[in-house]
């Protein structure tokens, strides 16, 4: 199973473009390239998406077990020519000293060799101990080659590369020019997502052809082509829910478009396994919610198409009539935002769906970030699990003039949620909450949601007989 684990030494490197322009360049030459994200990402895989042509697939210490990552990762891996995993961060950070959920313990897992992306502005023969350093923190670890990014010129290449030979061991296999034709738009959550860009594939196809001419892909394939198999890792039903057709029958409508397109691919897999129709809604443009028996909203970027949201009033009057009358909703982050009954960013303003009580208003700063968990209170909407849930949250938003008395389906143990100790409106069958979960899995939210769904489409099908 050729395999490449693409990491740092920290964060900003340029893993994200050099990973983008693997994947065409290799695709280019014919190859199936499957994709993966460390940790939870939604915006890294829509790029990866787009430039392998297959959909990219996260895998997370905190959101999944390791017998959940592994199964997921040769079960998509098995089917490619080469498996390319894109770290978060540094090589060796995580969340917590014995580094048991970072990218150097994914690659462990994975048996996967690592290709160190270095960020070179203002480096010269200071970066032959950081390779040293790298290697001997972890032997375990198989650091197989380095890739030189954002290098000056020619001099400075050369000097790198003769620092690099001197002192380690560690093969070279490529340098990287800077280029703004490497550059991604950013904004606050980082990466503009592929999906809002019209360009993204002119591009990603400037960022592969970079990398073709810069980066020894020959040498890259054959470190890939060695790392090991994961036998035995195939096993069947990791998703829990896929394999009993519990929404078989059923039409669920997800928001995907510029606004909202934030989903876990996984999940999105496992609701088509588990028989659902998925009916993609594009809130700005779609005048009124079709004929569905639930509906999914989930994150992205509401405050960028505020008056687009705004404009498409029947559409807002149809999801708050819907919510009103039963239909289970489960919305997060950008989803729980649209469903307030205003948004707020500046100067900018407009009406959502109004069926939270809420006003949704921007800030300058984070107000949750990072991983979180959450205990469910007796106001869920399913059957509370005993145990935390693990979640992640990344929001600038918060809600304003929340009346007192509402109902929420989780206690937040760590992070911020809706108020730094509870989350999850409760409304009818509406849950909507700042913290992301993953759907997949027995912990997931995708098999009690399902059976929210077929309940109420039972209903509707006794109404209408």
């Amino acid at each position: 199973m050729s395999t490449l684990y693409l990491s740092a030494a920290h964060k900003s490197s340029g893993k994200t473009t050099l990973t983008l322009g693997l994947c065409r360049a290799l695709s280019n030459r014919g190859m199936k390239v499957q994709a993966f994200k460390k940790g939870p990402d939604y915006i890294d895989p829509i790029w990866h998406g787009l430039a392998a042509q297959r959909p990219s697939y996260n895998l997370d210490f905190h959101m999944m077990r390791e017998s959940e990552i592994e199964n997921l990762f040769a079960r998509h891996a098995g089917d490619s020519d080469i498996a390319l995993i894109e770290g978060n961060k540094g090589l060796y950070d995580g969340m917590d000293v014995e580094g048991s959920n970072s990218n150097a313990a994914l690659a462990k897992l994975l048996g996967a060799p690592v290709v160190l992306v270095l960020d070179t502005i203002g480096m010269t023969r200071g970066i032959a101990p950081l390779i040293l350093g790298y290697q001997a923190f972890d032997p375990a670890v198989n650091i197989a080659g380095v890739i030189l990014n954002k290098v000056g010129g020619p001099r400075h290449e050369g000097k790198l590369r003769e620092v690099i030979a001197r002192y380690t061991d560690v093969p070279v296999l490529g340098s990287v020019y800077k280029s703004e034709r490497m550059a991604i738009a950013e904004r606050h959550l980082g990466l503009m997502p592929g999906n809002e860009s019209s360009d993204s594939d002119a591009r990603i196809e400037a960022i592969a052809e970079i990398v073709e001419s810069q980066v020894d892909i020959g040498h890259l394939l054959e470190i890939a082509s060695a790392a090991p198999p994961l036998l035995g890792k195939m096993g069947g039903g990791y998703r829990g829910v896929g394999s009993w057709k519990r929404g078989s029958g059923l039409r669920i409508a997800y928001a995907h478009d510029r606004a909202f397109g934030f989903y876990y691919q996984e999940d999105l897999d496992t609701l088509l396994e588990a028989g659902v129709e998925l009916v993609p809604l594009n809130t700005l443009e779609e005048p009124h919610l079709p004929r569905v028996d639930g509906l999914l909203l989930g994150g992205g970027f509401p405050e960028i198409f505020i008056e687009g949201l705004a404009a498409n009033a029947g559409l807002r009057r149809d999801i708050a009539c819907q919510v009103a009358s039963g239909l289970p909703v489960y919305a997060e982050c950008g989803g729980l935002m649209y469903l307030a009954r205003s948004l707020r960013w500046g100067e900018r303003h407009g009406e959502m769906v109004g069926v939270l009580p809420g006003d949704g208003v921007m800030g300058e700063r984070p107000v949750g970030r990072g991983y979180a968990e959450l205990q469910e209170t007796p106001d869920a909407p399913w059957m509370p699990q005993a145990n935390l849930i693990p979640a992640h949250e990344f929001h600038y938003s918060h809600l304003e003039n929340l009346p007192s008395g509402l109902r929420y389906a989780y206690r937040v143990k760590r992070g911020h949620g809706m108020d730094g100790q509870r989350d999850g409106y409760v409304y009818r069958n509406l849950l909507a909450a700042y913290c992301h979960r993953r759907g997949s899995g027995d912990r997931g939210w995708i098999a009690p949601f399902l059976e929210k769904v077929r309940v109420y489409s039972r209903s509707l099908n006794r109404l209408a007989a």
